[in-house]
């Protein structure tokens, strides 16, 4: 089962596909260059030298028949046209999001919804700080009562675990909805 984690640059999807992936993840990580230094707004994440340019891939065994397959988008928007190859197949998406840099996850919140793929907005937790409600984040965000909004840690193994669960509940139920299931 395939899973996608998008979300803008920086926010973290590299580090959430490492931080749960039994492999070694397969990143295309590449070194930021002075050409990108006006286009990947780096303020928030000054340490941050590298971006990813193609995806990220990382796996879990579920049990023997079942593995989840992550695919970590790239953030900029000049790495869009890989979307619809990578989201192809998916059975959902976690979007995560910055609350320092809001606007940086809206093109994602738009492709899943025109897309119609189920998705969970997840609220990294930077420093541990949750600078906004999520009833706010969700109304900045305009997404509907049955998108969830969690917060997590895309550096702890037991946060990305929960947040991939909350993605696979929210597949399940919509199904079941769309089934006509109570």
């Amino acid at each position: 089962m395939k899973i996608v984690i998008a979300g803008g640059f920086g926010v973290g999807k590299t580090t959430a596909v490492s931080a749960i992936s039994e492999i070694k993840p397969l990143t295309t990580e590449a070194a930021i260059t002075s050409a990108a230094t006006g286009v990947d707004r780096t303020g928030h994440v000054p340490a941050k030298t590298t971006t990813t340019v193609a995806l990220d891939f990382g796996c879990i065994t579920i049990d023997e028949e079942i593995k989840l397959y992550l695919f970590g988008t790239p953030g900029q928007d000049r790495f869009g046209f890989m979307w619809q190859d990578i989201v192809n197949g998916a059975l959902g998406a976690l979007v995560i999001v910055d609350t320092r840099r809001m606007d940086d996850c809206y093109p994602a919140v738009d492709y899943f919804e025109k897309a119609g793929l189920p998705f969970v907005v997840a609220v990294n937790m930077f420093d541990g700080d949750l600078a906004h409600q999520l009833d706010d984040i969700r109304w900045a965000l305009a997404v509907g009562e049955d998108v969830p909004i969690i917060t997590f840690d895309a550096r702890k193994k037991l946060s990305v675990r929960d947040a991939l669960l909350a993605v696979l509940h929210n597949t399940f139920n919509r199904a079941r909805a769309a089934a006509g299931a109570p």
